[in-house]
């Protein structure tokens, strides 16, 4: 038997995988078939019915999803089976599919935020009568509680069973099912509670009609009165594709967009729901601290403020904060060395990492697509469930469809999965007599992964040491697969390290510059660090868009864009080089971070050599090798032979458990200490959410 099969579709005779199916098939063709329940990345359901072809010889038409082509049997002659995607035949049966499914759907387009971009709406057209031969009373179903993101009217829903299937399958999370048969059948969360997965926003985009919609959203705004700009997201290490929706001013929606490398079509609830933070607790002015309290200012003063404080080189330290863009960093470093400033670090305090100059040893060589083509995961001190959700659901998906085992050496958690837990710490002195190892050491592909925090301990060298080791032992490193990798938490951090945004000679790291050993700290968007121990007889200089942390014990802000508001270079955990698009403009006086210390650099009589980010760039880009001189594309395991070299250190492992660096989901940055919205999603998550009847 062949692995390919023979169809003839609408008189084109074509030849397919038997494992496609029907509709699959047509679309080969170039067919276009209409679909409610059945999604590409979601299995069979087969209940819309709105798929139906005819099949010449067939008593009735054929769910095209839900026939696979294999089992298709030829016509008598022996020739390929015919199939009609078009016709009275076929016409007839989905006018009456349409005609069902419109029998108890309100009539409320007017005032349904679907309107626009609504499956349901657009098939009405093709397939839609002009009149209803219903003439009973229509049925009703009660809205559900699904917590603040995911807004419901439930007469809408036609059962597609899309939010359901997600839910169990992509997410992990059974909150979402079907009560109840035949007319009295409707979906519901389980006692009707919030969701609580952080990837409950795409039952959104899913739903085929108006029953699930953005409740933050909600009576915003038409989708053609919105700009739509394709981006970048930073809320996390993975460099999602997003498209943001603005209208005026403000950002209204932040949506995803297909990237099969990174983020699939999904995104987090963080990254999707995040954007009413864009509006809020802005910095849109420079302000100077005077007699303890912060005034606004004009740019020339400010700048004067800061070149008094910068007076003094040896006693100045920067640190980069998570959202730092590729384009910041360079300018404000090349600034410090021009001024003579050698303490300038983007990592963590404690960081073990990155000053080795072996770029392999801080990205994801093996790329978060790689891991569906490994065949073992160990995790150690990571939580991809919080750290990297979407990546966290393609490790379901591996683990579901391709049988991978994951192993985890750190804080225990529920990722969704199974998995060996194999120990709270990074000793683990039974590892390597575990079950899980004689598994990493049979897998043709096995993956390493270390958590960024893991890094960032007394002992953070000796883990890495550690972690490279075992991937070296187990054959993770290799000239086709480089297995062993780190999950960075920040959008900034990779793109940081990339530029050399490290202590320079003689200079002081992360907790050093904060120990209170400096007289001046600039704080880089440096809101994650603790700034309990500074000089109290020192200035702080803060640049950012949010009034966090690091502006409340600022003496001097200087107001810049946020990622929405430029177009800016950063790169994801595996080392992908992206940009961000101006979606809207920079609020009031803010400017984009290379722009300010551009302008910085004149005040002080150190002129950088650059007038326009585009210059700035061709900068980067300069170095025989440079990193950033292509876009969207990630190493991978072209960096394998320089992972095979050791790392020698004196540090011995410690029994104290590896822990994950985030404590709330949702409130992990300025922008989404921010958000109203993000603030409601983690009361939720500490289970202080209103008590439904049935407890």
């Amino acid at each position: 038997m062949t692995d390919t099969f023979k169809l003839n579709i609408d008189g084109k005779d074509i030849e397919v995988p038997r494992s496609y199916t029907l509709m699959q098939a047509c679309e080969a063709a170039g067919a276009e078939i209409p679909r409610f329940c059945y999604h590409e990345r979601l299995s069979v359901a087969g209940n819309c019915r709105m798929c139906l072809v005819e099949w010449e010889g067939a008593p009735k038409p054929i769910a095209s999803c839900a026939q696979t082509v294999g089992d298709m049997r030829p016509n008598r002659d022996g020739s390929a089976p015919n199939i009609r995607t078009r016709g009275d035949y076929v016409e007839k049966a989905r006018n009456g599919v349409m005609e069902f499914l419109l029998i108890n759907h309100p009539l409320d387009c007017p005032i349904c935020d679907q309107g626009g971009e609504c499956d349901l709406q657009d098939q009405a057209m093709a397939y839609g009568r002009a009149g209803s031969r219903y003439d009973l009373n229509k049925r009703a179903v009660e809205d559900k509680n699904m917590g603040p993101l995911v807004k419901t009217i439930m007469t809408r829903c036609i059962q597609c069973t899309r939010c359901v299937r997600f839910a169990a399958e992509v997410a992990g999370v059974e909150e979402i099912g079907m009560i109840s048969r035949g007319e009295d059948a409707e979906i519901t969360t389980y006692l009707e509670k919030s969701l609580t997965s952080e990837l409950s926003g795409n039952v959104i985009d899913l739903c085929p009609v108006g029953a699930l919609t953005s409740k933050p959203y909600a009576f915003n705004a038409r989708p053609w009165e919105l700009r739509k700009t394709s981006s970048i997201d930073v809320m996390d290490g993975m460099g999602a594709a997003i498209r943001v929706d603005a209208k005026g001013d403000a950002v209204l929606r932040i949506m995803p967009q297909v990237n099969e490398e990174v983020n699939e079509e999904w995104l987090s609830d963080k990254s999707r729901f995040v954007w009413d933070g864009l509006q809020r607790q802005r910095l849109d002015k420079p302000y100077i601290r005077e007699h303890g309290k912060l005034r606004p200012a004009s740019w020339a003063e400010a700048f004067a403020a800061v070149k008094a404080a910068l007076a003094s080189p040896d006693k100045v330290g920067m640190v980069a904060g998570d959202l730092i863009e590729v384009e910041q960093a360079k300018a404000a470093l090349d600034l410090a060395r021009a001024l003579g400033i050698q303490s300038t670090d983007c990592r963590p305090a404690g960081a073990q990492y990155g000053t080795d100059g072996v770029r392999e040893r801080y990205l994801l060589n093996p790329t978060f697509m790689g891991v569906e083509e490994a065949d073992a995961l160990l995790l150690i001190g990571a939580n991809p469930r919080t750290e990297a959700p979407v990546w966290n659901a393609r490790i379901r998906k591996a683990w579901l469809w391709n049988g991978l085992e994951v192993g985890m050496i750190g804080e225990a958690a529920d990722l969704t999965y199974d998995y060996a837990w194999l120990g709270a710490g990074a000793a683990a002195p039974d590892f390597k007599s575990s079950d899980f190892y004689k598994t990493l050491e049979a897998a043709e592909r096995p993956m390493v992964v270390v958590g960024e925090a893991a890094l960032c301990r007394a002992d953070g060298e000796a883990v890495l040491a550690g972690a490279l080791q075992i991937a070296n032992e187990v054959g993770a490193v290799s000239e086709a697969w480089a297995g062993f990798g780190v999950l960075h938490t920040a959008a900034g951090r990779v793109g940081a390290l990339d530029v050399g945004f490290l202590p320079g000679e003689g200079g002081l790291d992360t907790a050093g510059i904060l120990s209170g050993a400096v007289d001046t700290v600039v704080l880089l968007g440096a809101d994650e660090v603790d700034l309990s121990n500074l000089n109290p007889a020192g200035t702080v200089i803060y640049v950012g868009s949010h009034g966090d942390a690091g502006a409340s014990r600022a003496d001097i802000i200087l107001p810049a864009a946020a990622y929405t508001e430029m177009a800016a270079t950063y790169v994801n955990s595996e080392g992908r080089v992206q940009m961000t698009a101006k979606a809207v403009q920079p609020k009031g006086e803010a400017r984009e971070g290379w722009a300010i210390f551009r302008a910085l650099s004149d005040v002080l009589g150190k002129t950088l050599a650059y007038d326009s980010a585009e210059a700035l760039r061709a900068v980067l880009r300069e170095p025989e090798g440079s990193v950033f001189a292509g876009l969207g594309f990630a190493p991978g395991a072209a960096g394998a032979g320089a992972l095979k070299a050791l790392i020698e250190t004196d540090q011995a492992l410690s029994d104290a458990p590896l822990t994950s660096p985030i404590k709330d989901f949702y409130l992990t940055n300025p922008i989404a200490r921010a958000s109203k919205t993000m603030a409601e999603c983690s009361l939720l998550g500490r289970g202080l959410e209103t008590p439904v009847a049935a407890e």
